[in-house]
């Protein structure tokens, strides 16, 4: 039997390929599905199926495409109320092709219509020798409960507690687990790096497989979940309608200068896409820095929503494809056009440009020990970054809870106790989040904004001071 894992890292989502005698299924496909029929291809397989473990919410999936390119049965959840045609999918039914078995859990607990899928190689044996487990399990981690229109967190935590204990902790120990998702999804807060494991390391080193009971599992659970980015509920419902294929997707309008100055004055953000160091050295005013190296799509979709116009800023035409693919993939379609001939065209328009100073974790620590009233640390990180350690000055302001880009710009004054006049050092863990925030405090009317080079681990690395616990200075949201 073949099986093969693709693992997006931008939006770290995996999905699957399975294949026997010549067919093949996929499962939770990306939406760009073309590097499922190359390999169908390599392989010599038909895509005769497509299984979606859920509706998922943090991308919109490839389904609906992939089943009008190949002629496949789409499979989903009964509960999952999708319009396209698809067989609904209840516990205990089968799929069979070649020697593969697939045999559906229901699941809820993440979403009601949730599934897992064991995988049985008829060739190996006749039990099951892996799991799909979509966002049901993850390596390290269990699906966030709150994404359930209808639900309040704590149903949905107990279902999802009685799904891992009935179903899928009544596995072998050996059965190997493949989830849908790993290190920085938004779908769950303690996911490992690891892309599977098996059902006997998950029981014995997954904090939420511990044993305690259901009502201990429901409070640990839905206690300080992290904030669900609005896009999430719009990205279910296109894919419970069915995403429309790329292609339809209008071609991408190159704008003057003054064209994108005067998008950007009608609320267009200017989205750009280059390396922290280049949009420091020069950036459009009220431009938000987003850079391609990193979770792009996710921190768009969380900071900008799918509604907003896009102006992308890029260094070349293939990393501006790259761009516009990635924002497709979370649902932003409103990209409204580019600029042509990018930043050094602006300049030759006689157009005026910002500067973000990059300043290293030397600089800083200086700075703190000879006059640390004259600048604020923000720390941009996620709360359990903060609390594994922090710098002692630093004020706790996460990424996701700054002025959104789709505000007006310059009206947010004083934020979180912070003073626009006074210069602000911002630091994540490596330099590319405290970017995006620097940006974003440009944009609301922050004077001198700092980006902290290397950030965090920077710091570390350098052996400058760490302190942890809570004696550490917090902003107010």
């Amino acid at each position: 039997m073949y099986f093969e894992q693709f693992y997006l890292a931008c939006l770290a989502h995996a999905s699957y390929m399975l294949g026997s005698d010549g067919i093949a299924a996929v499962v939770d496909p990306q939406r760009d599905v073309d590097i499922y029929l190359e390999e169908a291809a390599r392989q010599k397989l038909k895509i005769a199926h497509v299984v979606e473990t859920h509706l998922h919410a943090d991308f919109v999936s490839g389904h609906c495409e992939l089943a009008q390119r190949t002629g496949a049965t789409i499979h989903l959840g009964a509960r999952a109320g999708a319009t396209f045609p698809h067989v609904a999918v209840r516990e205990g039914d089968e799929l069979r092709f070649g020697q593969c078995l697939l045999r559906f859990l229901e699941t809820p607990g993440h979403t009601p219509e949730s599934l897992c899928v064991l995988v049985t190689d008829r060739e190996r044996g006749s039990e099951p020798w892996a799991v799909l487990t979509g966002d049901t399990l993850f390596i390290g981690d269990v699906g966030r409960p709150d994404l359930a229109p209808g639900f309040t967190p704590p149903q949905m935590a107990g279902y999802l507690y009685d799904s891992l204990h009935a179903k899928l902790l009544t596995l072998p120990d050996s059965v190997k687990v493949y989830p849908a998702h790993g290190a920085g999804s938004l779908c769950g807060r303690n996911i490992s790096a690891e892309r599977f494991s098996t059902i006997g390391e998950q029981r014995r080193f997954n904090y939420a497989l511990q044993p305690m009971t259901r009502e201990a599992f429901v409070a640990m659970l839905t206690a300080e979940l992290p904030a669900r980015p609005d896009y999430f509920l719009r990205d279910a419902q296109i894919n419970r309608d069915g995403a429309p294929a790329l292609a339809d997707l209008p071609p991408l309008a190159a704008l003057l200068p003054r064209e994108v100055e005067s998008q950007q004055k009608a609320g267009a953000v200017a989205l750009d896409t280059r390396p922290p160091a280049q949009f420091g050295a020069a950036h459009l005013p009220g431009s938000l820095n987003i850079p391609l190296s990193g979770q792009y799509a996710s921190w768009a979709g969380a900071l900008i929503g799918l509604d907003t116009p896009i102006v992308l800023v890029a260094e070349d035409p293939e990393r501006l494809e790259e761009s516009r693919m990635r924002l497709a993939r979370v649902g932003i379609e409103k990209v409204i056009g580019h600029l042509e001939g990018g930043i050094l065209a602006w300049q030759r328009a006689g157009l005026p440009l910002n500067q973000t100073p990059q300043i290293s974790v030397h600089d800083l620590h200086e700075r703190l020990g000879t006059a640390p009233q004259e600048v604020q640390v923000v720390d941009v990180r996620r709360p359990a970054e903060w609390a594994a350690g922090r710098l002692e000055l630093a004020r706790h302001h996460p990424l996701d809870n700054l002025p959104s880009p789709a505000l007006p710009a310059g009206g947010a004054g004083a934020l979180g106790g912070l003073d626009p006049r006074k210069p602000v050092a911002l630091h994540c863990k490596t330099g590319y989040r405290s970017s995006i925030a620097a940006s974003l405090l440009e944009r609301a009317g922050f004077r001198v904004v700092m980006n902290v080079v290397g950030g965090f681990d920077a710091w570390q690395n350098h052996k400058l001071p760490v302190v942890a616990g809570e004696t550490a200075k917090t902003c107010a949201s």
